[in-house]
């Protein structure tokens, strides 16, 4: 299946989201900070990144941004992860460049329909 890097410093959070994609048959690549889930995504091949927003060293916003502009990691898709659901964050997390938006609590049916429709424009688009 899929490789996913998850970066998030909720260890609660983290159990969720990687049993969840395990159960799904994913093999799970797991960052507690920003910088280490940035070095990982530079050097594992990796199919998605799944990214906290609010992290202990680097925003996820900020990550994100980093990870599009450098050309090894610009072509992974990116979803948020985030307990922020107010009018105008998803907006926020589109402009730093998330493919994607996933509120927490986890839901695991969205969750998991938001990560194949993520992935099934990312390769749609670069098919183009």
């Amino acid at each position: 299946m899929l490789r996913i890097l998850v970066v998030e410093d909720s260890p609660v959070n983290m159990a969720l989201t990687v049993a969840i994609l395990e159960n799904a048959g994913h093999t799970i690549l797991q960052a507690e900070r920003a910088a280490e889930g940035i070095a990982i995504a530079r050097r594992e091949p990796i199919d998605l990144v799944l990214m906290d927003i609010q992290l202990p060293d680097i925003d996820g916003l900020a990550a994100t941004r980093t990870l599009k502009t450098d050309p090894r990691t610009s072509h992974l898709p990116v979803i948020a992860l985030t307990a922020f659901a107010m009018k105008g964050d998803e907006d926020d997390t589109r402009a730093a460049g998330c493919d994607g938006y996933v509120t927490k609590p986890i839901r695991y049916k969205e969750f998991l329909a938001e990560v194949d429709t993520v992935l099934k424009r990312s390769r749609a688009a670069r098919a183009v």
